[in-house]
């Protein structure tokens, strides 16, 4: 049986930091949750880990060690032609939500992934 277990994240802003990752994940506010400095987000489906953000002083000053991989289509064999239309949207949806886009990586003539930064500079990629 897998252990249940929550990702805790440092931020600046824990609420705009959460908004932005309910957004990319179809995540919801944790119901109940209430702290001014801090926030939590929710798979409304119970299968996903529970999102932590806590208020911390310091900024980000070094690349992630670990970071979320937002997978588009689901798992492997993909149709690429479709992939890449589902990662070109989620891009334009979330860099509208206040991500950056750092580079789009390719695998043959298919895009792959493309690196991203959240709003309080966090990579991720989108795949």
């Amino acid at each position: 049986m897998a252990t249940h277990w929550t990702l805790g994240c440092d931020a600046n802003d824990p609420h705009l930091v959460a908004d932005f990752w309910a957004l990319a994940l179809g995540y919801v506010a944790e119901p109940g949750y209430d702290d001014p400095h801090g926030a939590s987000i929710i798979d409304s489906d119970g299968v996903g880990p529970a999102i932590g953000f806590g208020k911390v002083p310091e900024g980000k000053t070094a690349k992630n060690r670990m970071h979320i991989d937002i997978r588009v289509l689901g798992e492997p064999p993909w149709d690429m032609p479709e992939r890449e239309k589902l990662i070109r949207a989620k891009v334009a949806v979330l860099s509208s939500a206040g991500a950056t886009k750092v580079r789009a990586e390719f695998y043959d003539e298919h895009l792959g992934h493309v690196v991203m930064l959240d709003p309080e500079g966090n990579e991720f990629c989108v795949a």
